[in-house]
């Protein structure tokens, strides 16, 4: 049975999706994932990423040393989004080009839009 609301729960959002794509491309720590989105408050990264890892999408992956180290990985269940986060992202450049006409004005430079060259 689909059920969008659910799906909407775990990957709604301003910034879920777009960790969650930045996490297709590889590990990622904290500090690496605040650099790739600039915009996103501490606060918000670090509430978007308990309520991931909490809906079983992404590990956290602790290190015990000084100083502490963790890191950010999707998991087997989350990897199962990615046809999803794929299409996302499809329907977004194609919503750009109608809206602005060329997308290279509008895409940020960066690692998900390096397809796109």
């Amino acid at each position: 049975m689909f059920s969008p609301p659910n799906t909407l729960e775990v990957i709604g959002g301003k910034w879920k999706t777009v960790i969650l794509c930045h996490l297709t491309h590889g590990t990622k720590r904290t500090s690496e994932l605040k650099r790739l989105m600039p915009n996103i408050t501490q606060k918000m990264m670090t509430q978007q990423l308990r309520e991931l890892e909490a809906d079983g999408v992404i590990n956290r992956i602790v290190y015990n040393q000084v100083p502490p180290k963790v890191e950010y990985e999707l998991s087997e269940y989350g990897w199962s989004l990615q046809g999803i986060l794929d299409s996302l992202c499809q329907w977004g450049e194609m919503h750009i080009e109608k809206v602005h006409g060329d997308k290279f004005d509008v895409l940020e430079e960066g690692i998900l839009n390096d397809h796109l060259k």
